[in-house]
């Protein structure tokens, strides 16, 4: 593609790289197969190419955004799945993170807007505040057909019914292992503490059983995603900064192996921390940071060896039992493994690249892996697209939901918080995380999710 930025403004390390983006792109089209938002609306404009159009004459005009422009960037996902498709390479990722914070300088939304937009900046990444909500949002919901904005609808809809409790796990500490290999630094995020403690839970108990030495670091928190999507970069570097200050800490104390983030959302932002502060003071620090930053299952396909002893626990034997629908339990249930529906979570797939690790993990471990049809594509949970664009996201998630029910799950698994609680807002299958499933295999206890769903086979025996 042909651009037309001037010296003055490729003077901009920001628009340098937005220029080098926008030049690798070959216009063929390739990304509209696989974009989420294309499909379920069929407008050229809301597909990557359309953006990138769009941004590209906002950016080389050097103009304020426009409102046109405005609503087909805010209707983009961030999944990805663009960047996984491209035959050129195209980092997309970077190019509408810079026109979200051009538009996020330079154009002024309808007033709704502004005050939704600043109320989840100011309460998803802060655990205690976002609980506060949660119990707001748990007492309004009988009340939400007096909303007068679906997305006031879809965030009371969205609350879960139940507030899990705070977990001490959590608090900056250390956590031993029997038999120390590596010593890691967990990131236990923000919105996940206050929506499911168990997954942070079952990390800590999984890690420490394979001889990992975990440390919750004094001082980490939010890695900055949520601000950093809606463009307020100056709130999103705040958290980073935070994060990085504290792991280099721990790095040249007692040494880091690696960085674990149990959440690919997250993964996918603090492993671009090294390009988000290449021209900033912290530069070395960031880039050290990245280079230790490893998703979950990264790490277990380290530790765990391939004949690990793991009790894999059995199939629900009884029709409705372990969440799945009257009706719709195979004529095998009650044999052999646990069927595990998994989803891939679109931060992790197309944001680390990361496709074979969790679902290598599952199949050692004895579960029987199920994949859904077409699972590049997003649940529609995105974040707080959800939030904000909730009827494009209920489609999504109705189409992802249908695909997942279809295989005839015992359970369905997933690396990513944000998809757990899309999903399961729309099935009756208990959905877990990974690490549940490999915790409970390997000697810990039932999840959560799956004991409410009635699943009957007993606790797994800690191993010897």
């Amino acid at each position: 593609m042909q651009t037309t930025f001037t010296p003055e403004q490729l003077a901009d390390p920001q628009t340098a790289r937005s220029n080098e983006i926008l030049r690798s792109c070959v216009h063929c089209g390739f990304c509209t197969a696989t974009c989420p938002t294309y499909q379920v609306l069929g407008d050229e404009l809301d597909s990557p190419r359309g953006r990138i159009y769009l941004i590209k004459d906002m950016l080389e005009n050097d103009r304020p955004a426009d409102a046109k422009t405005v609503k087909h960037i805010d209707r983009c996902l961030s999944c990805l799945a663009c960047m996984t498709t491209c035959p050129s390479g195209v980092h997309y990722m970077h190019l509408v993170d810079h026109a979200r914070e051009h538009i996020e300088k330079t154009y002024k939304r309808p007033l709704m807007d502004r005050l939704l937009r600043w109320t989840l900046a100011q309460i998803l990444p802060y655990p205690y505040r976002f609980r506060l909500a949660l119990l707001g949002a748990k007492i309004g919901r009988p009340f939400a057909w007096a909303m007068p904005d679906a997305r006031l609808k879809a965030m009371l809809a969205m609350a879960p019914k139940t507030i899990p409790p705070v977990s001490r796990n959590d608090d900056p500490q250390t956590f031993p292992a029997k038999d120390k290999k590596v010593r890691v630094a967990l990131m236990t995020g923000c919105a996940q503490k206050a929506l499911n403690t168990d997954i942070n839970d079952a990390t800590i108990r999984l890690l420490t059983r394979l001889g990992a030495e975990v440390v919750v670091a004094e001082g980490a928190g939010c890695c900055g995603a949520l601000t950093h999507h809606m463009g307020k970069t100056d709130d999103s570097h705040a958290f980073a900064a935070k994060n990085i200050k504290a792991w280099v800490k721990e790095a040249d104390g007692a040494g880091l192996d690696a960085i674990v983030i149990n959440t690919s959302g997250c993964g996918t932002t603090v492993k671009d921390y090294g390009h988000m502060f290449r021209n900033d003071p912290l530069a070395e620090d960031a880039a050290r940071v990245s280079a230790l930053a490893k998703d979950v299952s990264e790490v277990l396909l380290e530790l765990l060896p391939k004949d690990h002893p793991f009790q894999t626990p059995p199939r629900p034997a009884r029709d409705g039992v372990g969440g799945v629908p009257t009706g719709r339990v195979p004529e095998d249930a009650g044999a052999g493994p646990l069927h595990v529906a998994y989803h891939a979570a679109c931060s992790l797939q197309h944001g680390q690249q990361i496709k074979g690790a969790p679902k290598e993990l599952l199949k050692r471990a004895g579960f029987t892996v199920l994949e859904p049809k077409d699972p590049h594509l997003c649940c529609g949970s995105a974040g707080t697209y959800n939030l904000m664009q909730p009827e494009i996201s209920q489609e999504l998630k109705r189409r992802k939901v249908a695909t997942l029910e279809a295989r005839q799950p015992d359970v369905i698994a997933a690396g990513n918080i944000g998809c757990m609680m899309q999903i399961g807002s729309g099935t009756e299958v208990p959905i877990v995380h990974t690490v549940e499933l490999l915790d409970w295999a390997t000697g810990g206890p039932v999840p959560p999710a799956i004991a409410r769903g009635g699943q009957s086979a007993p606790p797994v025996p800690q191993l010897r």
